[in-house]
């Protein structure tokens, strides 16, 4: 991953803890259990494609192994489905609309993106090969009314405003398709539900849409190559919609597409982005940051010693190895292995704090409640930006300067990986699949997301993704930086040992024998940021 991604970036313009701590540490270890997950996790079948069954911990799932290779069985897959509408060019759009064209190229499926009349994206989506002229560019209810397959993938604001003419405009027998759970949430918060007698399904890829399209273009020539996805039929109402999901995500480039459930994702997504993957890891870069600062080190030093720790060694270890291998593996010396110990007990119990508080505000609806507020302000009031403190400044010119060497540092990959963990054990308290916990908490953030912070700061990284997830980063990440800055530096300043029984419970996890698995079903291609 790195060898791509400095190439890239090169040529860019330029425990013992305080005794109240120990006791909620140690409450907060997650017992053995078995995870509790949908039955037809390990039941659902497909009457076109080969699905196949992995261990994952005690337990199996049953997955699809996506490839070019299938792209043959697609028209049967997609059945009656002979017009697929795109609708949206947000973070989604461009990149599935391009993948789905493209994987379809030869066949009698039409792929047409329907957008706002007179919009700006009209003119993106041209640039790009869709034209009204031919049939692949319209208005976007004129769109919906006459295709067979609607992949609804406006910003989530909108959604919650469209939704009833939306719904009024699905033809008879057409399949809405999501790539989030966000509606089905909303739905949840309002009352209302899914129109009956129509196929509601789920693909929602693990990263961005740039990652999505930037992997399935990498992997042109490389089978298997892509960005993972996971798939939920929500509404089966003629049988076939599990086969047209599976169809979305196999054209999408999958390399492998996971069984969840749309109540399932939407909590674990926009839980997720808020925690490790983009808020947290924000906050947890400006409160370190701070603290080497302030310690003595260069303003240059503390930002290597962070971000660029973060998504350099950290992120290529994680990524290829697994998490409990940056204490194996990476960390060399036993000096540091006590400082990564400490760092990641003092961090554990804050964490959990902040990201078991986090959980519940989505899963009982404020989360979602906030963005549609926050979509129904954004004319008079626009998004702040987030890499205007002196850590991103600093960060431009490190990034600049960089010769391919990067610094580990024990303290910053202890915060990391307690976070990452925390975020784990609260998915797995709450009953999400090991998959989903998988890739929600740890692939889609090293593999997808980190690379964009790694190549251009975390503005890049947060502001190609959707509204939804750039509005929770900005949210959640000062919430973070205060609740590792008020109750984990404290302990790191004290001269004590480290919760052994914690940080045993970190080395005998079962989710490292997960990450082993999916590292099996791992793309053998790693992202190139441009």
């Amino acid at each position: 991953m790195l060898s791509s991604i400095r190439s890239l970036t090169r040529a860019l313009p330029a425990k013992a803890a305080a005794p109240g701590l120990v006791s909620a540490m140690r409450h907060y270890a997650i017992p053995p259990m078995t995870v509790k997950k949908d039955p037809r996790a390990d039941k659902w079948d497909s009457e076109v494609f080969n699905v196949m069954d992995v261990p994952m911990a005690e337990t199996h799932e049953r997955v699809l192994k996506g490839g070019r290779d299938l792209f043959p069985k697609l028209t049967e897959s997609f059945g009656g489905v002979k017009k697929i509408g795109v609708i949206g060019w947000g973070s989604q759009g461009p990149a599935q609309a391009q993948n789905l064209r493209d994987s379809l190229e030869g066949t009698d499926i039409t792929v047409t993106v329907g957008l706002r009349e007179g919009s700006s994206s009209m003119k993106l989506a041209e640039e790009v090969g869709f034209s009204k002229e031919n049939g692949t560019l319209g208005e976007m209810y004129d769109v919906i009314r006459e295709s067979d397959l609607v992949c609804l993938l406006i910003s989530d604001a909108a959604v919650a405003h469209e939704y009833p003419k939306v719904f009024e405009n699905l033809k008879k027998g057409a399949t809405l398709g999501l790539s989030h759970g966000f509606l089905l949430g909303h739905l949840k918060n309002t009352g209302d539900s899914f129109p009956k007698d129509t196929n509601v399904i789920m693909v929602a890829p693990k990263g961005v849409g740039a990652s999505v399209r930037r992997l399935y273009e990498q992997g042109k020539s490389v089978n298997g190559a892509g960005i993972n996805a996971s798939f939920a039929v929500e509404q089966d109402a003629d049988g076939k919609a599990t086969d047209i999901a599976l169809a979305w995500s196999v054209a999408l480039g999958s390399p492998f597409t996971f069984y969840t459930t749309m109540d399932s994702e939407f909590k674990s997504d926009i839980f997720g982005e808020r925690c490790i993957l983009l808020g947290g890891v924000h906050g947890m870069i400006e409160c370190l940051f701070r603290k080497y600062v302030s310690d003595g080190m260069s303003k240059e030093d503390a930002f290597k010693q962070t971000s660029e720790c973060i998504t350099g060694p950290l992120t290529e270890t994680i990524s290829h190895r697994g998490i409990d291998q940056v204490y194996h593996h990476l960390i060399k010396s036993d000096e540091d292995k006590v400082a990564f110990k400490k760092a990641y007990t003092a961090s554990y119990g804050p964490s959990r704090d902040i990201v078991e508080e986090c959980y519940d505000d989505v899963a009982c609806g404020n989360e979602i409640k906030s963005v549609i507020n926050a979509g129904d302000r954004h004319d008079r009031f626009p998004m702040c930006k987030i890499d205007v403190t002196e850590t991103w400044k600093v960060g431009a010119k490190v990034r600049a300067a960089r010769d391919g060497s990067f610094v580990v540092n024990p303290t910053t990959a202890g915060v990391y990986c307690a976070m990452m963990m925390a975020q784990i054990d609260t998915l797995l308290d709450r009953g999400h699949c090991y998959s989903e916990v998988a890739n929600e908490s740890v692939i889609e953030a090293v593999d997808s997301l980190n690379p964009f912070m790694h190549a251009r700061g975390v503005a890049y990284m947060v502001d190609s993704c959707s509204v939804t997830a750039r509005l929770g980063s900005r949210k959640w990440a000062p919430r973070f930086d205060y609740i590792l800055t008020e109750q984990c530096l404290p302990v790191l300043d004290e001269n004590k040992s480290a919760d052994e029984k914690l940080f045993d419970d970190f080395l005998n996890h079962r989710i490292h024998a997960v990450m082993k698995t999916c590292g099996e079903m791992r793309p053998s291609v790693d992202i190139a940021v441009v």
